[in-house]
């Protein structure tokens, strides 16, 4: 028998994970709010609700060759994408990625970019003889996955470092202009011609294999979303509207919380730990970074009020982060009679040997509830931003689609069918059938080319 306390630990989980449709429809209702407030003036919301200076998504139509740079973490990619029109579309692609040595990181600004420029240089080299670029300066998409308060389509001021990076002298720098001179100091003649970050990225490669898609969303170790928003509905906008009459805004829906999230004694003790307390409420409940976290404080509290797991001090339930998502991934879709794949994780990871079926089976439902919770949250905040676009409402007719990236929805196959039967409780069946999700990959570096691309076309 699953001991009693086990039991009662599981149970209460589960009461206090409950995430029915009407909770749900409560915290699309105030992740709408958060959005026109962070519309109306800057700081007004707890989401930040950036506008990109995207006015123009890419349409298939767009040709030539077009660099990337995506920066997001300890390596960075640089790419080369050949774009053909609307028969071929991407003709060609070819990228490389390169390592930043662990000293750049607390350096300083122009040696981190010096660096990343000489590897663009190298990269440019090897173009092959063809005169792409007679007379015509080539043009860059730069995503940069860190903090930025935007004021151009290709030029924005880095509020913070995030990751492993401290580079003090780059804070409140213009990241644009710092790539551009290191790559005029390093003969590249090249021109920066959109600054993102990789959740309009998504939003831009998913438009342009499908003139549906409204939405980008990055589930994966972190969590954004970006939408298409009328410009005239943006308050705090200034200067004048865009021909196209649109703007793409990066929501940051991370740092969204509210008084309707189901929050449990884990996630309360998980946030006052981390290095960033009281903030990324929203991602802390639903991203892959947390997910395994949040499972091991639940085995913790059931190893500490029973003998399930034996002596807690002869298993690894102690150490924060040691169950990743991957691996409750691979217990919740463990298909095997005797559980075997959640044995051998839980011997692995946490050192919890000789466990019995029963005891197994209770650890994949906490997988389950854990996820499922999750899935169920990022649908709710998916049918905020369609409600606040007026999209998949009783009659509209338009198709809305939306772009998904990150391996939580990839790799996940019962977080993502979560997801998708979530949508359609929320959105009703008959709305729900002109809403489709797809898997939209390499945002941060075809997207960035892509949104160079639709920004080179603007100014011919």
């Amino acid at each position: 028998m699953v001991a009693a306390a086990a039991e009662r630990v599981v149970a209460e989980l589960r009461e206090a994970c409950a995430a029915p449709a009407a909770r749900l429809n409560e915290v699309a209702a105030a992740m709408e709010a958060e959005m026109r407030a962070g519309l109306r003036e800057e700081g007004g919301s707890k989401i930040k609700m950036i506008i990109s200076y995207v006015d123009n998504l890419p349409t298939g139509n767009e040709e030539g060759f077009f660099y990337a740079l995506d920066l997001g973490g300890t390596n960075f990619r640089v790419l080369r994408v050949q774009l053909a029109g609307k028969e071929t579309r991407v003709a060609k692609r070819e990228s490389k990625e390169v390592s930043i040595p662990p000293h750049l990181m607390s350096g300083n600004a122009s040696e981190l970019f010096g660096f990343i420029a000489s590897a663009l240089a190298a990269f440019v080299a090897d173009e092959g003889r063809n005169q792409l670029f007679q007379g015509k300066q080539r043009e860059l998409g730069f995503t940069f996955s860190f903090p930025v308060r935007q004021t151009s389509i290709a030029s924005g001021t880095l509020i913070k470092w995030t990751k492993a990076f401290s580079i003090d002298d780059a804070v409140g720098e213009d990241v644009g202009a710092e790539l551009q001179t290191a790559m005029e100091k390093h003969g590249v003649d090249m021109r920066v011609s959109a600054l993102i970050n990789d959740t309009v990225g998504t939003l831009a490669a998913g438009r342009y294999n499908d003139e549906d898609v409204v939405i980008g969303v990055i589930l994966g170790t972190g969590s954004n979303a970006a939408y298409v928003e009328e410009a005239s509905a943006i308050p705090k906008f200034e200067g004048e509207l865009p021909k196209s009459g649109n703007m793409v805004i990066n929501t940051e829906w991370g740092n969204f919380s509210s008084s309707c999230l189901p929050i449990t004694e884990y996630d309360q003790a998980l946030d006052d730990e981390s290095l960033n307390p009281g903030e990324q409420i929203f991602e802390k409940l639903i991203s892959g970074m947390y997910l395994g976290e949040i499972v091991r404080r639940v085995l913790l509290k059931i190893a500490s009020q029973s003998t399930l797991f034996g002596k807690v001090n002869h298993t690894k339930l102690k150490t924060r982060f040691i169950l990743r998502t991957p691996d409750i991934s691979a217990m919740h879709h463990d298909e095997t009679p005797d559980l075997k794949i959640v044995a051998e994780k839980l011997a692995e990871n946490l050192k919890i040997k000789d466990t019995s079926l029963e005891t197994r089976k209770m650890v994949v439902e906490i997988c389950d509830i854990v996820t499922s919770r999750s899935a169920r949250l990022a649908a709710a905040g998916i049918v905020g931003i369609l409600r606040k676009i007026g999209r998949a409402v009783p009659g509209d007719e338009r198709r809305s689609v939306i772009a998904i990236d990150g391996g939580l929805f990839e790799h996940y196959a019962e977080f993502r069918q979560c997801l998708e039967s979530t949508l359609v409780e929320l959105l009703g069946e008959e709305a729900s059938r002109s809403v489709a999700v797809k898997l939209t990959k390499d945002g941060s570096g075809l997207g960035a080319a892509l949104i160079a691309a639709a920004h080179s076309q603007c100014q011919h």
